[in-house]
């Protein structure tokens, strides 16, 4: 068993078929990827490409029609009976009748780990600029501020794969600039294993060890980019610019 702070991530001709109404939609096919424990990975492609549902695969949430996703060489529900899969969305999903303080806290009360955590709530709180918030609730804070407490959340979780769906598309450009750079300062300092959908080509770049390219549903392979750039980068250097290009040739391929 690998250690529980390092999760690769193996997907091997996976197809995904969705059937309802007898109608037959094929969502992804024959998707291979592979991920290293404590890279940073962005998936990007058209709307309904399959990236959502490629998350949802890794997560455990639905089992593929056909081909394999392997966590560490589990299957992924083998980890999330470990409490080692962290999600995150667009809608942060606070509880409203929690404090910001008592929201980060909940992962340790409903999930009781035999391992400890290096960091307290409040500390969390602290990485993630909340410090002065502990005792707010929900609805009184920004868009930008309930997504850093869904990320304090997150982090209290202790999880070591984060699966993260557009976080911070609802957020405006400066809010979701300064959140995109935290973020990248926190995988840092506790490298998980990052799975990250976007349609934001600069910010995939921007933040991205690598960034894997979806052609059009059915969602397939179409590029796989590595990133050699140092951190933090500078998306106005033509270096940064031509892996934008060349991701946006690549995005162009199915049309």
């Amino acid at each position: 068993m690998a250690n529980p702070a390092e999760i690769d991530i193996k997907i091997n001709q996976l197809d995904h078929v969705f059937n309802g109404n007898g109608a037959r939609v094929m969502a992804l096919r024959q998707v291979s990827l592979m991920v290293q424990a404590g890279e940073f990975v962005s998936l990007v492609g058209p709307s309904g490409c399959g990236k959502s549902t490629l998350l949802r695969l890794a997560a455990g949430l639905m089992a593929p029609s056909s081909g394999q996703i392997l966590l560490a060489d589990e299957a992924p529900a083998f980890w999330r009976r470990r409490k080692q899969i962290g999600w995150m969305a667009q809608q942060p999903a606070l509880l409203p009748w929690r404090t910001v303080l008592d929201n980060v806290r909940l992962p340790r009360q409903v999930n009781a780990q035999n391992r400890p955590h290096p960091h307290t709530p409040v500390e969390l709180l602290q990485m993630v600029d909340l410090a002065d918030f502990v005792e707010a609730y929900p609805t009184t804070l920004s868009g930008g501020m309930q997504q850093r407490v869904a990320l304090a959340r997150l982090l209290a979780t202790g999880a070591a794969l984060w699966l993260m769906d557009e976080p911070f598309a609802a957020l405006d450009e400066l809010t979701r600039a300064a959140l995109t750079t935290e973020l990248l300062a926190i995988w840092h300092r506790f490298r998980p294993t990052v799975l990250w959908v976007t349609h934001h080509l600069h910010e995939a770049v921007r933040l991205s060890d690598r960034v894997v390219i979806l052609s059009a549903r059915p969602g397939q392979v179409q590029g796989d980019i590595t990133i050699d750039l140092p951190r933090p980068r500078d998306d106005t250097s033509p270096e940064f610019q031509a892996i934008v290009r060349r991701a946006r040739q690549m995005l162009g391929k199915g049309d």
